[in-house]
Parts: C-alpha cells; sequence; structure tokens
C-alpha cells in the first residue's frame, strides 16, 4: 500500500489569497489542524493553526511564513512513511505530491487509521502475545517458527522499542484463540511474555478505544 492509494479529496487546500481567519475555519470544518497551502498544482508548504495565531488572521495565507513549507510525501512512498511523517511531527494531514513534485492531495490522520483498522490483521480474530525480547537475541523467523510449531501463523507485528535500548518489546497477532500451548513454547524457548490477551476478551475493549480516538478526532 502507497501514499496514493491513500489519498483524500474530502478535505480542501488553502489558496494563497485565504486569510488566516478563512484558514481557521477550514479547520475547524474538517476537524484537522493543518492544511496545506496550493498555488494552482504547486505545493508551497503545510500551514498549522499557530502559524495563523502567530501572524495577522485578517491577511492572506500566502503572506506568512511557513513553520512547515517542506513537509510532504510521494504519492510513491509506503504507507509507513506516511505513518513516520504523521507520527514525528504531530500532524493531523500530511500533502502528497507525484515524482514532479504537483499536489495531488491529503492524507488525513484518520484516513491513516481507517486504514489500519480494515486490514486482515485487525479484522481477523486471534490473539496478542507481547515479548520481551534482548535486541541481540531477537529474530522473527524463530519467533514465526515457533508459532507455526502449535499450528498457529502471525497474522501481523511490529517492534517498540527507545533507540538506545538492549530490550525489544515484540507484539504479534497470532490467528488462534486458544493460545496456551504458544505461550508454553515460548517459555521453554527461555522467551519472557510480557503480556497477552485473547481477542474474544480484548476485542470489545479496543473498539471502545478506537471509537474513544475517533471521537476525540472530531471533537
Amino acid at each position: 500500500m502507497i501514499a496514493e492509494n491513500l489519498v483524500s479529496d474530502s478535505v480542501i487546500p488553502l489558496r494563497t489569497s485565504d486569510t488566516g481567519d478563512e484558514a481557521l475555519g477550514m479547520m475547524g470544518d474538517f476537524y484537522v489542524k493543518h492544511l496545506p497551502v496550493v498555488n494552482n498544482t504547486q505545493l508551497l508548504g503545510l500551514l498549522s493553526e499557530d502559524d495563523i495565531l502567530n501572524n495577522d488572521v485578517e491577511e492572506a495565507v500566502g503572506s506568512y511564513q511557513l513553520s512547515l513549507p517542506h513537509m510532504r510525501v510521494l504519492s510513491s512512498d509506503h504507507v509507513y512513511e506516511v505513518m513516520r511523517v504523521l507520527a514525528d511531527f504531530k500532524l493531523t494531514v500530511v500533502p502528497v505530491v507525484d515524482a514532479q513534485g504537483n499536489y495531488t492531495g491529503l492524507i488525513t490522520l484518520e484516513d491513516l487509521l481507517q486504514f489500519f483498522a480494515s486490514t486482515s490483521s485487525f479484522q481477523d480474530t486471534g490473539s496478542i502475545i507481547v515479548l520481551e525480547v534482548p535486541r541481540r537475541d531477537y529474530s522473527l523467523v524463530e519467533i514465526a517458527r515457533i508459532v507455526e510449531s502449535e499450528g498457529s501463523f502471525i497474522l501481523s507485528s511490529f517492534i517498540s522499542s527507545q533507540a538506545d535500548a538492549t530490550i525489544f518489546h515484540v507484539t504479534l497477532k497470532v490467528n488462534s484463540q486458544d493460545i496456551y500451548a504458544i505461550l508454553s513454547t515460548f517459555e521453554r524457548f527461555e522467551y519472557k511474555i510480557k503480556a497477552s490477551f485473547n481477542e474474544s476478551d480484548y476485542q470489545e475493549a479496543l473498539k471502545e478505544r478506537y471509537d474513544a480516538l475517533m471521537s476525540y478526532l472530531n471533537v
């Protein structure tokens, strides 16, 4: 999945002639805190609420000094790159440009969340296992082999850690509801199990948190 597959045209970009006051109104209408400023097909940058508040709201945004002039992703960038940019810079939207630098649309944080929520790794039932693994010992091949040895397979996985940490927290989603045998095998191979969740119990709580996040984004 690449950025161009998630591009939305439901949020209108700003023109250079739009005022800061009009930009604030549009941000309120679309429930975002950032909007791209576009001159025809040329992306001039990303305007934030702070940019507006640091300038005269009666002036055209084309006269503003944008704090995020180079914030964009390519239409060919992977969705993980989109996620990284949104997270690293705490954005609510990210503009998308083609190979020639022309503005093609934008991706909202809500678009990205809904994409991940609709993938099979989230939709398919299963269970969650969180392992604590020394960085030097991490091997996804070995972890997958252990899961598969008990007749299951990994639907998705991700790693979380601090930049200089010596420990990885490896979160797995497996396709089985009954994971007792998998957990026992991990313990037998001296893996530290930090947490585990049977999705039949966990799914409702996860849905409540997702709905709460969607409600927050639409405040």
